[in-house]
Order: C-alpha cells, then structure tokens, then sequence
C-alpha cells in the first residue's frame, strides 16, 4: 500500500456511531464485538492472542506499527482478531530486531484495519454504552448497507468459541523425562502459557476442547491446566463436564481466563457478560492472602458471579480481587488443590508480578505427586 495515497475506511457501531478515517492492511469489510487494550506495548502479542477471536480491537495506544513485526512474538499462529481500530498507523519502525513492516503482515494475515480516527472518542462511548458490535469497511461506505450487515451479526453472549481455535490434534510438548505431566484443555491457549509450564519442568500433553475427560484421564497426568480462550463460558457445557470429571480425581489443577469460569461453572458458580471487560497489561489486582497489589494483564469479557461465590463460601474462597471495580480476579477451592484466576500471569505482554501462580501450581504438583 503506498500511504502517501491513503485509501478511505469506515466504522459504523451498533448504537448508530459512525466514523471515516483511512485504511491499512486489506481492503474489505470484517465485523466484530468492539473492545479496547489499555496496554502501551505488546501490540503483535494482542493481535495473535486466540482469546481475541471473533472481536474488533481497539487500540489506546496511539501508535501502531511503530517497532515492527517480530516473528517470534506470537502467542498462536496467527492473527486472531477481526480487525483493528487505531489512531496512528506507520510502516517506519525502529526496532533493529523486527523481520518485517505490519502492513504486510496484516496483508498476510488478511486483516482488515481503520486509522486516523479519534479512538479517544470510542473508547470513551464504549465505556459509556457498553461492548457492542461493529463493522469496518474500505470498500462498502454506504451506512444502508452496512447496518444491514451489521444487523446480522450475533451478540457474543451465547457463543461458543474455543472448539475454533484450539488444536486439532492431541500433541506434547516439553521434556518426556521431565517428572511432572500436566494434561491442557486447550481452551485457546497461548504459547507463552505453555512455555511458562514446561520451563518449570512440566511435560505437557495438549488436549482439544471439546476432548472428553475419559480420554484426558488416559494420559494419567499428575495435574490438571485450563487455559485461555474465547466467547461465553457458559456455552460450553462439554468443557464443564469434562472439568468436573477431572476434578472427581482430586489432583491439581489450574485454570487461567476462560479456564478460571469453566472451573466456577464445574462447581456450579455462573458467569455473566461484563459491561465492556477488562483488557490490558495495566490492571492492578490484590492478593487477598498476602495484601500485596499485582500489575497483570487481562483480557476478558465475562466474569464469575461474586453472589453465587460467597453463597459456596464453604468450598470455595475468593483468592484475588480487581482494584478498579472489585470483581472477582481469583478463587480456589477449599477441600482440593484447585484453583484458577481470571487475568493472564504469563504476561507476554504485561508486567511479571503474577508468575509466582505457575510456581505455585508447579508446587501442588509435587505434594501431589509425593503423597
């Protein structure tokens, strides 16, 4: 694309909301539930995280593109959100490390892209209004036609997505000789989760979503993972089934994001859709054990029920809680080694003050194991 001769695209929003601006990856029409990131880098890891999918980002970060693309700095293997909303858009980077320009890699990755438009002003009505759903165009500019398209498009309430961006195929992954096993319901995970897991010793053997727990229970694992993922929780009735199976077995287990709400709703606590989530590397979150704040990243449009916890108070404890609006940012189970959280400690990106978590399940393992 030569950005000296910008190409037209435009955004129109559930609630009427309509915007111009220019275009950048490719030309075309891709619709999505709008949400906004908060975090100042990591932009590639955002773009490639599967618990994306299905939905439109919007950048606070008003700089885009500007240290380039670095092949290895993914978390899944390709791009996973609809498409991006942004306020500057450059193919000069300046870092020496990048493999290419983020043009091309979103003309790879056919992502459909909106810039030079006032992002402050987006971010500020979803806030308001709340998550909705949106289209992006470079080639439709007629608002008749694209609120038809947009009319068609199903409120991420109610979907289920996971079973689209998991693997395909069981697979391993780590040091067959190292002596923790660790089953992963891949939920939509990210790389960096795993990498946190086998980095500590754990050989992992990575199970599609919809896997059922009679086969998980086959790999005779020391410990159970739930990972991150995309879409509503409360859709997966398999992945629920499935967890409560393998809690029967009363070994370890840990569940990050969309794997934190499947171990609540295994343990029949309900999740419900936020008024637009929290999504970022910003967010500070309090360790209710030890009082100390942690700066975590997140990315997340439901979460567990706060009244249904306290009402199970008895097997279940509210372990961390969200700063900014008090919900529920972690919980463990009291009569077995479960617990789960509903930020991301395996940063990639975001600050690393949560890590501990993967040395605390890491440890759960080993009394397991020796018992």
């Amino acid at each position: 694309m030569d950005f000296l001769s910008k190409n037209k695209a435009v955004v129109l929003f559930e609630d009427g909301s309509f915007y111009e601006g220019s275009a950048a990856g490719v030309l075309g029409t891709t619709t999505g539930e709008v949400c906004f990131n908060t975090g100042m880098t990591g932009y590639q890891e955002i773009f490639t995280d599967p618990s994306y999918f299905g939905q439109v980002l919007v950048s606070t970060n008003v700089h885009v593109g500007n240290y380039g693309i670095k092949n290895t700095d993914t978390e899944s293997a390709k791009i996973q959100i609809s498409g991006l909303i942004c306020k500057n858009f450059t193919n000069e980077y300046s870092r020496p490390l990048a493999d290419q320009e983020i043009q091309k890699y979103f003309e790879e990755n056919n992502l459909v892209c909106i810039y030079d438009i006032d992002t402050r002003s987006i971010v500020r009505n979803i806030r308001s209004k709340g998550a909705m759903n949106c289209i992006i165009s470079s080639e439709i500019f007629d608002k008749n036609e694209l609120k038809k398209i947009l009319a068609t498009v199903p409120s991420m309430e109610g979907l289920e997505l996971a079973s689209h961006v998991c693997t395909e195929k069981i697979y391993d992954i780590g040091n067959i000789d190292d002596h923790l096993r660790v089953a992963v319901l891949d939920l939509g995970t990210k790389r960096n989760i795993l990498k946190s897991l086998t980095e500590r010793g754990c050989y992992l053997r990575v199970f599609p979503a919809k896997t059922p727990a009679e086969e998980i229970l086959s790999f005779n694992a020391d410990g159970y993972f739930l990972s991150n993922g995309p879409g509503d929780p409360a859709s997966m009735e398999y992945a629920i089934k499935s967890v409560k199976e393998l809690l029967n077995t009363r070994k370890p287990m840990f569940g990050i994001c969309l794997g934190h709400q499947i171990l609540a709703l295994a343990n029949d606590i309900p999740t419900y859709k936020m008024h637009h989530g929290h999504r970022g590397a910003n967010h500070p979150v309090i360790n209710l054990g030890t009082g100390k704040c942690e700066i975590t990243s997140q990315n997340h449009g439901f979460t567990v029920s706060e009244k249904e916890v306290l009402s199970s108070h008895e097997i279940i404890e509210i372990t961390h809680r969200n700063l900014n609006d008090d919900t529920i940012e972690g919980i463990k189970l009291k009569n077995q080694p479960a617990f789960s959280v509903q930020y991301h400690p395996e940063a990639n990106p975001g600050p690393h003050d949560s890590k501990y978590l993967f040395d605390d399940f890491v440890n759960l393992l080993k009394q397991s194991k020796n018992n």
